[in-house]
């Protein structure tokens, strides 16, 4: 074979390299069904991905990553997830009992990841920790078990706390397990409690309109359709002069007061060693479910001021994270 012939052979060879590699398609598929919304929860995505980087999983080369946002609507996390399942993809990761169950639904085969769920044997998520069973396992955020350190914190920032009241999603199973932590821990602490079952959007309006000098404080209980309304609830709870307490810190960003919960990024980043066990062949009825191990206090000095609220300095002192 002569020198030319060479040339022309590995000419051809390195020209037509870059197409065969583009062709070649990705090892493995994720399903991403978010809870709420691309911008709701990009924090967690992000320390996903960081994770999954860190494993080897690089995101359109080894791993593609197919997203669905579900606004928190639960029809729409329905559709989304039968969707995932149609794409045949490896696995699914997503959050928020209501989209977890409706991922569950979807399949009894491809194996979910949730990366936040606030009572996983309550909701029926999973059959036990130790031994999660079927195709579903991940992390527990404990919300129910956190209420009454919530409302413990909440009687140190408002003085004289006797009146409580607390709003949740109706229909929402994980709901309706903290709304009743939330009742007996109230009765411990021996205060009062009314409570609001939300439906639907039109129904925060009239909800607060009725808690005006009725409560001194508002619990509010979190789940994807409370999320996806997070700005209303707070801008109404300002007007109605009612400091609030929430499950997540993005709450306490956009205006509420105090939030005690679990570290959603550190979830979403150890769910990133769930798929990728999942994804180099583990079963999921394996993998126990794993409980936080980080917790952040959250306050906001911006809404404390506007309540006329003086937040002690020992709280400050203990907060993870103050909003100025």
């Amino acid at each position: 074979m002569n020198r030319r012939t060479l040339i022309s052979l590995f000419g051809g060879a390195a020209a037509a390299w870059p197409l065969a590699a583009r062709a070649q398609p990705t090892a493995k598929t994720i399903g991403l069904l978010g809870a709420v919304s691309a911008s709701y929860q990009s924090s967690w995505t992000e320390a996903f991905l960081q994770r999954l980087r860190e494993l080897g999983w690089i995101e359109g080369r080894t791993v593609s990553i197919a997203y669905r946002w579900t606004d928190g609507s639960n029809e729409r996390a329905a559709e989304m997830a039968a969707e995932l399942v149609r794409l045949k993809v490896d696995v699914i990761i997503t959050s928020g009992t209501p989209t977890i169950l409706a991922a569950k639904r979807a399949t009894e085969t491809v194996p979910i990841v949730f990366a936040t769920a606030a009572d996983p044997v309550g909701s029926g998520l999973v059959t036990s920790l130790p031994r999660p069973g079927a195709n579903v396992t991940g992390l527990s955020v404990q919300s129910p078990d956190l209420s009454g350190k919530r409302l413990e914190l909440l009687r140190e920032v408002v003085p004289g706390l006797q009146r409580l009241a607390a709003i949740a999603s109706a229909g929402s199973p994980a709901s309706i397990l903290e709304m009743r932590e939330v009742q007996v821990a109230t009765k411990a602490l021996g205060l009062d409690i009314e409570t609001f079952e939300i439906r639907r959007t039109e129904d925060f309006a009239s909800v607060f309109a009725g808690l005006k000098n009725r409560a001194q404080a508002l619990y509010v209980v979190t789940d994807s359709f409370m999320a996806s309304n997070r700005v209303r609830i707070n801008t109404l709870a300002l007007s109605a002069r009612l400091p609030t307490m929430h499950g997540i810190r993005d709450y306490v960003e956009v205006g509420g007061l105090m939030s005690y919960a679990a570290s959603f990024r550190d979830l979403w980043r150890r769910a990133g060693d769930y798929v990728d066990k999942i994804l180099r062949g583990a079963k999921p009825a394996e993998l126990p479910v794993e409980q936080p191990t980080k917790f952040d206090l959250t306050i906001n000095l911006v809404t404390a001021q506007a309540l006329g609220l003086e937040i002690p300095p020992t709280l400050l002192a203990r907060a993870d994270e103050v909003i100025e």
